[in-house]
């Protein structure tokens, strides 16, 4: 990817990430769900890392990801992102992270598979399942996790919603610790941009890429219509 489309995603990304926090319903949500804590683990999505500094976004869903385990909300944090636009897996950065503002690497776990913020929460899920976690959330920005509210419910996801409170982050110290992201590199990297048309991106957003698992797709139209892409 060049070098200006990646300035210009990550830019329009830390523009936009100060609307995303704000949403009037997300302290409701988080009332109703954290009534359910301690969860076994939540999903934390990734958001491309340039090599020398996290962005906002990044910053955010970092931080709230250790925010609720420090509140012992969460047992186990998975991050997840795959190298996407950049050259670095946004999972291991994010786990890099999180292991350096103290949250013990037993307790965290990465999906570096998905490319869209639909294959975040399969592929999570799926790391879920493999650890044996039942109880289990998505933690990050409210306009993000507005948008997953269909998908989650579509296919019947056991997946709660713990969208960032944009007052109770803001009282953290969110300052960036000090990492070394070379272990996160992808070696023979090759940009989603050119890999993909926008055309093919677009369905990857709606969930058309996904190599699914035959027990997740739970009702006979659902089997008929995703069972061309099962995965072993």
């Amino acid at each position: 990817m060049k070098a200006v489309s990646i300035i210009t995603y990550l830019s329009l990304t830390m523009l936009l990430s100060g609307c995303f926090l704000f949403s009037p319903s997300a302290e409701k949500t988080n009332q109703k769900y954290l009534k359910k804590a301690p969860y076994d683990a939540i999903i934390v999505p990734g958001v491309p890392y340039d090599g020398k500094h996290w962005s906002e976004t990044m910053r955010n869903r970092v931080h709230w990801g250790v925010y609720l385990y420090r509140k012992g909300y969460t047992k186990n944090i998975i991050f997840s992102g795959s190298a996407v636009y950049t050259e670095y897996e946004e999972a291991k950065v994010m786990a890099l992270y999180g292991e350096a503002l103290g949250i013990p690497k037993q307790h965290i776990f990465t999906d570096p598979r998905a490319e869209h913020t639909t294959e975040n929460i399969y592929y999570s899920y799926r790391v879920a399942k493999k650890q044996g976690f039942h109880k289990i959330a998505l933690a990050t920005d409210p306009f993000q996790l507005n948008g997953m509210r269909k998908f989650i419910k579509k296919f019947d996801f056991p997946v709660d919603l713990l969208p960032i409170i944009k007052d109770t982050l803001m009282k953290q110290d969110l300052s960036e610790p000090t990492i070394d992201p070379s272990s996160a590199k992808r070696a023979n990297f090759v940009s989603i941009v050119n890999r993909q048309s926008k055309w093919q991106r677009l369905r990857g957003t709606f969930g058309q890429h996904i190599r699914w698992k035959e027990e997740d797709l739970k009702t006979k139209h659902l089997r008929k219509k995703y069972g061309n892409r099962i995965e072993p």
